[in-house]
């Protein structure tokens, strides 16, 4: 996005860290047993913190995923108005298709780990409403996040109403395509992953 990036601390990032660290415990042990089988007294051991700490970082064990999923999320939302990635007249499908494939296929920044976390969660999603009300507030996060970058992508003269259902169709093709891939053993690449599902939902309900 255009603009300088602020300039986050040490503390800031060691913060941080430590709250994924502690999200990737929380979904790998959810991922085996369900978050109901997990105590957050278990998280905060795999993570090799305190309670107290871990308790400084969520209110809820179920809230420790919530940095996880939306990392993927604001990672999408940054590859759609990235000044490297964008086309000179790209249109608005284009550049959703573009960002997506980004967000869900393997590489230095989502790794396949990532995405198998990702995959479990949502395969308890529905049997847990605590990860349910998590995985809500995300997508929620995420349309309020679309619009914004959509806007900006879409210029000053678009109609807000055009900007608000676009984003509301990208938000519900990402969700069902990682929802569908989540429950079914196909591979994290391929026709059948993540990423072709994403832009195939998303030719559907915007092309």
């Amino acid at each position: 996005m255009a603009g300088a990036q602020p300039t986050t601390s040490l503390t800031e990032r060691r913060k941080a860290e430590t709250q994924l660290e502690i999200s990737r415990r929380a979904a790998e042990l959810f991922s085996e047993r369900g978050a109901s089988a997990v105590t957050a007294e278990e998280i905060a051991a795999a993570a090799g913190i305190g309670l107290r700490t871990f308790y400084r970082y969520f209110r809820t064990k179920e809230d420790a995923v919530a940095p996880l999923l939306a990392g993927g999320v604001t990672g999408w939302i940054t590859y759609l108005t990235d000044d490297g990635d964008a086309r000179r007249d790209e249109s608005v499908q284009a550049a959703l298709e573009r960002a997506t494939r980004r967000a869900l296929t393997v590489s230095d920044d989502v790794t396949e780990e990532m995405l198998e976390w990702t995959r479990g969660l949502l395969r308890t999603v529905h049997d847990e409403p605590g990860l349910r009300a998590v995985w809500l507030r995300v997508q929620a996060d995420s349309e309020d996040g679309l619009v914004a970058a959509l806007a900006e992508l879409m210029g000053p003269t678009a109609d807000p109403l055009t900007v608000r259902l676009t984003a509301a169709s990208a938000n519900a093709a990402m969700r069902i395509a990682v929802e569908t891939w989540a429950a079914t053993d196909a591979p994290s690449t391929g026709p059948d992953g993540p990423a072709d599902l994403a832009a195939r939902c998303i030719r559907t309900l915007i092309g």
